[in-house]
């Protein structure tokens, strides 16, 4: 006869999570400051879930697949040795996958840069009811979360319901996120806010970290400390305003236009007035269309940019001749070595002052951040996401940087 072991889910969880551990509704969020224990939380949580309904089977999704080992994966992995049921499963890493051998139900892993393999999964005992998308800031595009939602369709057996489970650390109040879950009020949505004081793990060189941050860095404790929205530490650009410049467009004379090119990610157009001697660059226009035809770019860049020049991306040398043919003054950026990093340098000693109707622009400016390690330490590079208007804004400004760079080297 099998010996039962029984265990205290209080012993083995801890407390803080008791809403979101038995939620059954269809979205359940939750944003976190570190060490709020909601990774570990949800890995223990499905680990349960698994093995107590029967047919079940999960798909972990982050941004890129090859982040999944060291985080979601060692997370699963960590709760099965927690729960004391390591006899119980199987664990591959080519691909990635994890097996609850008494049923053979699965948890599956896939990354956003493959999107055919997060929509094509199909299981082979039970049903697919359950999703946990990890580190979802990481999702700029709020049309990739809806795509994922199709991984997640038809009937469920009786006793199973259909999840998504959202977690992410917070993040620009501007991210789709907040908006999607926690601006509304939907008894199908979960969305709650943790932090390290549920976190009765942490022993005291933790807790001491977090008393000195709140009295040396108040800022940084708001959002890494107590989970609320915000950028600090990360954020690459302070120095913007939103106006109202409706009143100001006819003394805006120097006029400079950079375009981003794209297809899928959107055709990137910005209309600034530069300010040199004031040190201020003013965002008065945009253009953020995605899937644009050659025939409708030709229109677009003649309305939107009419005898102005626009610098455009280099990469494309056959649209910018396409224009250029075609009396629109396009002519091609330079880049060059650590262009992004010399731009940002350079913008950054600029005030930008966004007219309020360039939403994009906003968007991405106010979550525009620095990468960082697998150690969480920042690194000299942004992240190359959520970006289009942005590189244009890079390129409207490149001609004057440039001079800007050779008058220094003529003073040295």
């Amino acid at each position: 006869m099998t010996k039962v072991k029984k265990l205290s889910l209080k012993e083995v969880v801890g407390q803080g999570y008791k809403k979101y551990w038995n939620f059954k509704g269809r979205y359940r969020v939750v944003k976190g400051s570190r060490a709020s224990k909601k990774s570990k939380t949800t890995a223990l949580n499905f680990i349960y879930r698994i093995m107590k309904y029967e047919n079940s089977n999960l798909l972990v999704v982050r941004k890129t697949y090859r982040t999944l080992k060291d985080s979601c994966f060692t997370e699963l992995k960590w709760a099965v040795n927690r729960l004391g049921v390591e006899h119980l499963w199987k664990f591959t890493e080519s691909p990635l996958e994890m097996v609850y051998v008494p049923t053979g139900q699965r948890i599956y892993f896939r990354g956003l840069d493959d999107p055919l393999k997060v929509t094509s999964i199909t299981v082979s005992i039970g049903c697919l009811c359950w999703l946990w998308i990890e580190e979802a800031y990481e999702i700029s595009k709020e049309s990739d979360f809806d795509m994922l939602q199709e991984s997640i369709r038809g009937q469920v057996p009786n006793g199973l319901f259909k999840q998504m489970t959202i977690t992410f650390n917070p993040w620009s109040e501007r991210h789709w996120l907040k908006r999607r879950f926690f601006d509304v009020v939907d008894g199908d949505i979960l969305a709650i806010t943790t932090n390290y004081l549920c976190n009765e793990w942490l022993d005291e060189s933790d807790r001491k970290m977090f008393s000195d941050m709140k009295k040396n860095n108040p800022d940084r404790y708001e959002v890494a400390g107590l989970g609320n929205w915000g950028v600090v530490g990360h954020v690459v650009f302070r120095n913007y305003r939103v106006a109202d410049l409706s009143q100001n467009m006819m003394r805006f004379d120097n006029i400079r236009l950079g375009m981003d090119f794209g297809w899928n990610d959107p055709t990137a157009v910005i209309k600034i007035h530069l300010d040199k001697n004031a040190k201020k660059i003013y965002v008065i226009d945009e253009i953020y269309r995605q899937e644009l035809k050659d025939s409708e770019l030709l229109k677009m860049a003649k309305e939107f940019c009419g005898n102005n020049y626009v610098t455009c991306d280099c990469a494309e040398p056959k649209i910018i001749n396409l224009l250029a043919s075609n009396n629109v003054r396009a002519v091609p950026c330079v880049k060059g070595a650590d262009s992004i990093m010399r731009g940002i340098r350079y913008l950054q000693d600029f005030e930008i002052i966004i007219d309020n109707k360039c939403k994009n622009f906003i968007d991405e400016i106010s979550m525009y951040r620095f990468d960082e390690d697998k150690f969480g330490n920042l690194l000299e590079r942004p992240v190359d996401e959520n970006n289009h208007l942005l590189d244009a804004l890079r390129y409207a400004v490149e001609s004057e940087m440039l001079r800007a760079e050779v008058r220094a080297t003529n003073r040295i």
